[in-house]
């Protein structure tokens, strides 16, 4: 696959037109400098997502798409299950429900200056990160399920924070119709201690200030003015949601053609139906969304899903309780809560009629615009908060989104700043103490219980997030609200 084949229909939309097995075009929304800098691993993946049962409009790439697992990162597609759609594994993610959560702090920057070394410090020991680490929470047997199948909305009824938090999160705080049943016991081991935990990878706590208003009237809505402190949460389902994601992959991809010859052990693993679907590589495993393994995935998805949210919700609480004791009159109140590893069933107009979509957004974040009533009605004005990452020392925006990604991308947009190199490679480029060091220089404390952890996300191997952003900006997906830069970084 090579990038000749791109038609630019305007400065930050680019087409790739039906050929072989596609079923609808490509669209990838980026500047003429994202493109040229594009892997060509994920456009190929952008033309595979385009070639699956189902699929209409178009298979989307965001402004940080980059390759992943099956569907590119920064991928889009959404499924019509009355002509066959299907549900994917790749196309939602193993980290199930990844997101952002970002809590206002009623804080400024000069606040957290005074304490900010005694705040990172705090935090570190306060909310548990790093591979596999866990904290004093444990959730086993029935509660375990409970918490699959109520999400945040558990975490409120165990006395992690207040029914108000649920208001701002999507879908209530909770994901309907998720089936605690379907998900292994393996993937529930997985999670027993570490509900209330960062994980380890891109994921962060971080304290960032808002140096930069660039919508007034939706900053006001957002509560939102320069020089305050916020916190920012992006973590997800742990390894509960991996294991999900690896169960269902293990019983619908088609047996390896990697196998050794050698090997004196064959898989007794009969293929369904659902391996038998034509999907160019095994990582694009699926099942029809109204197959018997397809509605089993969605459940157990589902319930990945209100682990997440559940796990977000203890992770703020903890931040509020860290804050308490430096800033004992502080609040921390609830502005968002967005993932964007998912697949929604939601309704979308195409060809002028209205229909139930499966939307698949692997790092990619829902963008309702004003008046969607899926939105907070206090938020509704303004659009749906888009909380999108930067890279530890560079900065984050906070966005709404906009009426015009109804129809241009399934109300989808960018979720980070989208890697430009492995993490192999960028272990082999940057020292983590030296990036440390130099942040530290820049005045924004990281701590982490790995400087491996902080070598593989130093920020120059990301894109610039000012062009990931001013790219969906241009495309139309978004409406910028705020910039803020970090101030502390709590890394894995």
């Amino acid at each position: 696959m090579t990038k000749s084949p791109f038609n630019q229909r305007s400065e930050f939309e680019w087409h790739i037109p039906m050929t072989g097995d596609m079923h609808v075009p490509g669209i990838i929304y980026a500047s003429k400098q994202i493109i040229q800098d594009m892997d060509e691993l994920a456009i190929k993946q952008l033309c595979d997502v385009a070639c699956l049962p189902g699929i209409v409009g178009a298979a989307y790439a965001m402004p940080d798409a980059h390759s992943g697992y099956g569907f590119p990162i920064g991928g889009v597609g959404a499924f019509d299950p009355s002509k066959g759609g299907i549900i994917s594994m790749g196309g939602v993610g193993f980290d199930i429900s990844c997101g952002v959560r970002t809590l206002l702090t009623g804080l400024t920057r000069d606040d957290i200056l005074a304490n900010q070394e005694q705040l990172a410090e705090k935090l570190f020991h306060t909310v548990p990160s790093g591979v596999g680490k866990g904290g004093d929470l444990l959730v086993d047997g029935d509660e375990l399920d409970e918490m699959l199948y109520r999400g945040a909305a558990w975490a409120v009824d165990r006395g992690f924070g207040s029914m108000e938090d649920l208001k701002r999160i999507e879908e209530g705080g909770f994901m309907r119709g998720a089936s605690a049943k379907h998900v292994s016991n393996h993937a529930k081991d997985r999670i027993r201690n570490q509900v209330g935990s960062l994980g380890s990878g891109n994921h962060y706590l971080e304290i960032q200030w808002v140096d930069k208003i660039l919508d007034q009237n939706k900053a006001l809505i957002f509560g939102l003015k320069e020089g305050d402190a916020v916190v920012s949460i992006h973590c997800g389902s742990r390894g509960l949601g991996h294991q999900i994601g690896k169960d269902f992959l293990d019983e619908l991809a088609p047996p390896s053609r990697k196998k050794s010859k050698k090997s004196k052990h064959k898989s007794k693993k009969s293929p369904s139906f659902a391996s038998q679907i034509p999907i160019p590589n095994r990582e694009l495993a699926c099942a029809p969304i109204h197959s018997e393994p397809g509605k089993r995935y969605i459940g157990a998805m589902q319930a990945g899903i209100n682990c997440a949210l559940a796990n977000r919700q203890v992770i703020g609480h903890l931040v509020r309780q860290a804050f308490s004791e430096i800033f004992p009159n502080s609040n921390l109140d609830l502005l968002y809560d967005v993932s964007h590893n998912t697949c929604k069933a939601e309704t979308h107009t195409v060809d002028g009629k209205d229909k139930m979509l499966f939307v698949h957004r692997k790092g990619a974040t829902r963008a309702f615009g004003p008046g969607h009533p899926d939105i907070p009605i206090d938020l509704r004005d303004a659009g749906q908060p888009v909380l999108v990452g930067g890279s530890m020392g560079t900065p984050s925006y906070i966005l709404a989104g906009s009426a015009e990604a109804e129809h241009k991308s399934f109300s989808s947009t960018c979720h980070g700043a989208g890697r430009t190199m492995s993490r192999t490679e960028a272990r082999r480029r940057f020292k983590g103490r030296d990036v440390a060091e130099s942040l530290k220089h820049q005045g924004i404390f990281v701590r982490s219980f790995s400087f491996k952890g902080i070598a593989e996300e130093a920020p120059a191997s990301y894109k610039g997030i000012d062009e990931v952003v001013r790219s969906a900006t241009g495309a139309g997906l978004v409406i910028p609200v705020a910039r803020v830069r970090p101030l502390v970084c709590i890394k894995g």
